[in-house]
């Protein structure tokens, strides 16, 4: 099985101090998801919560929407030539009824550690459609309202919480939050949409999507892959420390999803979804 990190020998130059010590990086391995026998897409991941991470993808490509639409996961055997298991294969068995997408040439992807989903025919087959509306009132429950001072206290929390960066300082995180502020769950991994995956895969797993009343915060950048990722999870709210791009900021607008970037110390810019955002009361106290 994959270790989440390893370790090298480094020529280390520290004030004009030349030194050779070994030094902990993250793992980085290949892992390919097939879905019910057949390849699908090929990731570039840290090791670990594998399962969870190919389920947030089927989520996130609209052929899962609800645990019981999920039989199996199982780490392929007999994965290499001679026969042995590389832990790098695994293969989402669903329940019957479960309708497949077409997997041909242009719908076998290739998902990079920064690039998210690529390959796609057009960004049409991208804008794949939900099946959990963004309804943070569902059931009589009060929209979610969010005071910026609880959002600003989130980065810290979420860097509070990654183990393996403190050792590395490689790997993206991601993580859940209750609109009070309640840390739910948190994932690392090189590649920041894996990270997502792999929350949205566990809520799946437990059957608690849609992620209805949840806030998503991500360490590096917004990108379209990943707004798209909390729009088929029913998650509100997204937070990002840096910059969206333009086509998440439209995806926001048109979906209903509150996005949240630059969330640094006290700032922040909301781009979309201030519906959600306390700034009447900011601007009352001024």
């Amino acid at each position: 099985m994959g270790r989440v990190t390893e370790r090298r020998r480094v020529i280390r130059v520290r004030d004009g101090q030349v030194s050779r010590r070994p030094d902990t990086l993250v793992a980085e391995e290949p892992l390919e998801i097939r879905l019910n026998g057949k390849p699908l897409a090929i990731t570039m991941r840290t090791p670990g919560d594998d399962f969870a991470l190919a389920a947030g993808f089927l989520v996130s490509e609209g052929v899962l929407g609800s645990a019981d639409e999920l039989r199996n996961i199982v780490y392929c055997a007999g994965a290499t030539v001679e026969g042995s298991n590389t832990y790098n294969v695994v293969d989402v068995v669903t329940a019957p009824g479960v309708q497949m997408p077409d997997i041909n040439l242009e719908r076998n992807v290739y998902t990079s550690s920064s690039c998210g989903l690529c390959g796609k025919a057009s960004l049409d087959a991208v804008r794949t459609t939900t099946r959990h509306p963004i309804d943070d009132t569902a059931g009589g429950a009060p929209p979610v309202l969010l005071a910026p001072e609880l959002l600003a206290r989130l980065p810290d929390r979420l860097r509070a919480a990654q183990r393996v960066f403190e050792r590395t300082g490689g790997l993206h995180a991601a993580a859940l939050f209750t609109p009070e502020g309640e840390l739910v769950d948190v994932r690392e991994d090189v590649g920041r949409h894996n990270a997502v995956d792999k929350l949205v895969g566990r809520a799946l797993q437990d059957g608690r999507l849609p992620l209805a009343r949840s806030v998503l915060l991500v360490s590096g950048r917004a990108s379209f892959e990943l707004a798209q990722k909390a729009v088929m999870a029913g998650i509100p709210v997204l937070a990002a420390v840096s910059a969206p791009s333009s086509l998440a900021v439209d995806l926001a607008e048109e979906s209903g999803l509150t996005l949240v970037g630059f969330l640094r110390g006290s700032s922040m810019n909301v781009y979309a979804g201030e519906q959600r955002i306390a700034l009447r009361e900011v601007a009352a106290q001024r």
